[in-house]
C-alpha cells in the first residue's frame, strides 16, 4: 500500500514540476503567435530580429533590412523584442548638467 502511495506521490510531482510549466510556455507562445500584428518588432528562434511586415494564416513576412523581408513559419517567433528607441532617451547623459553639479 505504501508503495502505491509513493508512486502516486512521484507522479503528482513529476506533473507539477515537468508537465505543467512546459503547458503553462507552450499557452504563452500560442497566445504571442495569435497577437502579432503588423509593425510589432519579434525575435525568431534562429536570433533573426525583425519587423512583423504582413501576417497571413500560416506565416509571416518579417522585413529585416529596408526593402528585405523573409517569409518565414509564425511558429517560428520566439518572443517579442523590445523597442530599442524606448530606452535610448535614458541612456542619454546631459554633460552640461554634470559640469555644472562638480562647480
Amino acid at each position: 500500500m505504501g508503495s502505491i502511495l509513493f508512486l502516486g506521490v512521484l507522479l503528482g510531482l513529476m506533473y507539477a514540476v515537468m508537465i505543467r510549466p512546459q503547458q503553462k510556455r507552450m499557452r504563452e507562445h500560442q497566445s504571442l503567435i495569435r497577437s502579432l500584428e503588423e509593425g510589432d518588432l519579434v525575435v525568431t528562434a534562429s536570433g533573426v530580429h525583425g519587423a512583423v511586415a504582413e501576417v497571413e494564416d500560416t506565416f509571416i513576412w518579417l522585413e529585416v533590412a529596408p526593402d528585405v523581408e523573409l517569409k518565414i513559419d509564425r511558429a517560428s517567433i520566439a518572443r517579442r523584442a523590445e523597442d530599442p528607441d524606448a530606452d535610448a532617451d535614458d541612456d542619454l547623459v546631459d554633460v552640461d548638467s554634470d559640469a555644472d553639479a562638480d562647480d
